[in-house]
């Protein structure tokens, strides 16, 4: 059962966690890991790129007690001591903050390029969700992308963070490569700003129809939008409302943000 503070923890408690996640993005993931679960889809989770653990502590905060979040990062930022990053150090100090203690069981300390799947679906069975957003040059993208691919459940989500961020151009490219390369499997059902859902052909209209008539997405407009010969879901985030709700966070009244996003 997805736990009754959910958005307290997504526009208040998350924020204190270094990351990029933005509310809509949380609640994409927060209704696509609810219909799986309503719909008794299961499986790991898995995410390449940790950083601080923003968008690693959300799903293990939806995650069901009984499932695994299996995380994949260098740790290499900042100060070494003994052997730990303080990158690290202040990942562990977040999850026990928030209640959400990571099992360095589930931890894959390193370059994703050097893991294999069986590495990953040793810890936590085949994955219902993989959030790639680890190195962002091409190579990177080729390697995240074809491990998502081999380790996901038929029923799988893979989510490719900074797609169409002009910042990173190559990260597009690795994705649309993925999905040119694979497109007889693999079709994208929903965009946002930041990030691009792709899910294997045969569970599209489901997944679709999840974002359609998710119940956490109904402040946002929702557009018809054509990629690579897949018929997607845009979500839509007025910049009306990114305003108001940046005014309310940088202003003190963070606990309120969440009202900027509540369903009219």
């Amino acid at each position: 059962m997805v736990p009754s503070n959910i958005r307290k923890f997504i526009f208040h408690d998350l924020r204190s966690v270094e990351g990029y996640i933005d509310p809509p993005d949380a609640l994409v993931f927060l209704s696509l890991l609810e219909s799986q679960r309503q719909h008794g889809l299961h499986g790991g989770l898995a995410e390449i790129g940790i950083y601080f653990g923003r968008s690693y502590f959300l799903l293990k905060k939806i995650a069901a007690p009984n499932e695994d979040v299996l995380g994949i990062d260098l740790f290499d930022i900042g100060n070494m001591s003994d052997g730990i990053s303080d990158q690290y150090r202040l990942f562990l100090e977040h999850g026990d903050r928030l209640g959400l203690p990571v099992d360095e069981d589930m931890l894959l300390v390193g370059d994703s390029r050097t893991f294999s799947a069986e590495e990953i679906t040793d810890r936590v069975g085949t994955v219902r969700f993989f959030s790639v957003d680890g190195g962002h040059s091409l190579p990177n993208l080729v390697s995240d992308s074809h491990l998502a691919r081999d380790t996901v459940a038929d029923h799988g989500i893979i989510v490719f963070d900074d797609t169409f961020n002009p910042a990173w151009p190559e990260v597009t490219v690795g994705m649309a490569d993925f999905i040119r390369d694979n497109d007889d499997a693999f079709s994208t059902f929903c965009m946002t700003k930041y990030k691009t859902y792709v899910c294997r052909r045969e569970f599209h209209d489901f997944y679709r129809a999840a974002i359609e008539q998710a119940p956490h997405l109904g402040a946002f407009e929702l557009a018809e939008t054509h990629f690579l010969g897949c018929d997607a879901i845009r979500l839509h985030n007025p910049f009306s409302r990114r305003l108001l709700y940046e005014l309310m966070t940088r202003s003190g009244m963070g606990a309120l943000s969440e009202r900027a996003y509540r369903c009219q």
